[in-house]
């Protein structure tokens, strides 16, 4: 089975929807992820539920190259976050033909947070979008088996787990732990590489996930037995931000290395 592979926007951040969706074409991906919402406070995003104008543009140049927009990023519930808040962003995923979105946990009452949680999945499932919990390390969903528990209690038919390749090893979560999710809560998952030594501190493991990942196939983690262990059908996000290689290499040449890294590492797994 052929897959499909998707350029998240952690790995282009410095592109608009619309620039990142024609370096997307050019390379040969499939989707795109689109960052209409910052993972941090001040972070970079493209809000394009409040840019009617900016919307329009990345409509025509979805349209014009046949790409499509995997995920949707970043919903990061804390504990003043109200479902309400996300009429808009719903309806603009439903524009922009989106499946899913990503959800972080910065809640560290997890009762409330599963309870809105599920709520969330509710709101979102009219527009046809699911709602995929990724685990970090650094969140108050750490691992797998938490997010397992999470969605497993939301019991939403829309509520997913999105397992990051980077996240998966930091989080000592394991392939046997992977084997017990049901196959219809993996929508997509994200794709990436890391040194085998685990950063020493929080901040480190961080730092690192948002702007020193490797290409696939580079670093030392297991993504062989991850790439066997995912759904074969669903899009593979190559989410690499590299933040020094961006200094002096432009985004198409990063978004093509990516690709052609992937594309070796899942060859490989399923050979």
């Amino acid at each position: 089975m052929m897959s499909s592979f998707s350029l998240a926007a952690l790995t282009v951040l410095e592109l608009a929807p619309p620039a990142q969706i024609d370096v997307a074409a050019a390379c040969g991906y499939d989707h795109v992820g689109i960052r209409l919402l910052p993972a941090m406070a001040g972070g970079v995003a493209y809000p394009l539920m409040d840019d009617e104008a900016g919307l329009k543009e990345t409509l025509a140049r979805l349209d014009a190259t046949g790409i499509t927009v995997a995920d949707l990023e970043v919903v990061a519930f804390r504990p003043e976050t109200g479902i309400a808040s996300f009429a808009a962003f719903f309806e603009t995923g439903a524009r922009l033909g989106a499946k899913n979105i990503l959800i972080a946990a910065y809640d560290p009452d997890l009762a409330r947070f599963a309870d809105r949680y599920a709520g969330f999945c509710e709101a979102a499932a009219p527009y046809g979008l699911t709602a995929d919990l990724e685990f970090m390390p650094w969140t108050y969903v750490p691992d797998l088996a938490t997010a397992s528990r999470i969605v497993a209690q939301a019991g939403q038919p829309n509520a997913g787990i999105l397992v990051d390749a980077l996240h998966f090893d930091r989080s000592n979560s394991s392939i046997a732990d992977l084997a017990r999710v049901a196959a219809h809560r993996l929508h997509y998952w994200q794709l990436c590489d890391a040194p085998a030594e685990r950063p020493a501190t929080t901040e480190e493991m961080i730092h690192a996930a948002r702007y020193e990942r490797m290409f696939p196939g580079e670093g030392g983690i297991d993504l062989t037995s991850l790439a066997r262990a995912m759904p074969a059908d669903i899009a593979i996000s190559i989410e690499v931000p590299t933040a020094e290689l961006a200094k002096t290499v432009d985004a198409k040449t990063r978004a093509q290395r990516a690709l052609a890294a992937a594309r070796n590492v899942i060859a490989a797994a399923r050979a």
